[in-house]
């Protein structure tokens, strides 16, 4: 539940999105050591009675302030984010330039290496 709090906190999701997120997200799901196959994510209502746990006990800044001091002892910094689908599409090298040339920039993948 704590690495799910800060992925909230990390990434501006609400109690809705977190809970969809998770399902959405395999890295999400990676970092949360959740495993669908054996377990469902916490629903957005049990995100909600956590986080509130955790302001009622005035603890969400003493976390954050761990988190972010145990990140800065190894040079690591902690800030929002935004997580990008990194999908392969099947397309034509292009030369569609001036010089009629592939831009030598630009590096060609192949799905599954």
């Amino acid at each position: 539940m704590l690495r799910i709090y800060v992925v909230q906190q990390c990434f501006g999701f609400s109690d809705e999105g977190t809970e969809d997120a998770v399902y959405d997200s395999q890295a999400i799901r990676g970092f949360t050591g959740i495993n669908l196959g054996r377990e469902s994510a916490p629903d957005a209502t049990t995100l909600l009675r956590f986080r509130r746990l955790l302001e009622t006990h005035q603890l969400t800044r003493v976390l954050l302030e761990t988190i972010i001091q145990h990140l800065a002892g190894r040079g690591l910094l902690l800030k929002e984010g935004t997580i990008l689908d990194a999908t392969l599409i099947a397309a034509p090298p292009s030369v569609k330039n001036r010089e009629d040339k592939r831009d030598p920039e630009m590096h060609q993948a192949k799905k599954g290496n």
